[in-house]
């Protein structure tokens, strides 16, 4: 890396990947305190690759713009990105590429560890193969 950009603001401009609203609203007041300075959240719409899709894409398209209004309430002025395909990991990284992003920023799901093995763990993709900064935010504590 070249002292310039280990020398940037790695919340210049985050990536904030969503599955569906409530984890868009989660994620964002769990981001809120750390102030970045452009949000771009991004959706990405399981579909194609010749397989059957895991909801309608009518369904799936009404769900981001549900977590683009749940981001929205907490960062008035975040861009939103739809993405569509089967590469969650991959479309995150395209995305993050397409806007120049400083930094990836998620909230994990969690799960057993078989949901982690069948969802391909995006987790672990996600820091173990970006080309840029991953940032894991905290959970807050269930009451």
């Amino acid at each position: 890396m070249s002292s310039e950009s280990t020398n940037e603001n790695i919340l210049a401009h985050v990536l904030l990947p969503v599955a569906n609203e409530d984890d868009a609203l989660a994620t964002a007041r769990a981001l809120e305190p750390y102030a970045p300075a452009q949000v771009t959240t991004l959706h990405v719409v399981e579909k194609g690759e010749g397989v059957p899709d895991k909801t309608p894409v009518e369904q799936s398209e009404k769900m981001a713009e549900e977590s683009y209004a749940a981001i929205r309430s907490v960062f008035p002025d975040a861009d939103d990105q739809t993405a569509y395909g089967r590469d969650i990991a991959g479309k995150i990284f395209e995305a993050a590429d397409e806007v120049n992003a400083s930094a990836i920023v998620y909230r994990s799901r969690g799960g057993n560890r078989l949901m982690q093995f069948l969802s391909g763990d995006i987790s672990v993709k996600l820091v173990t193969k970006a080309d840029r900064p991953v940032i894991a935010l905290p959970h807050e504590e269930e009451t």
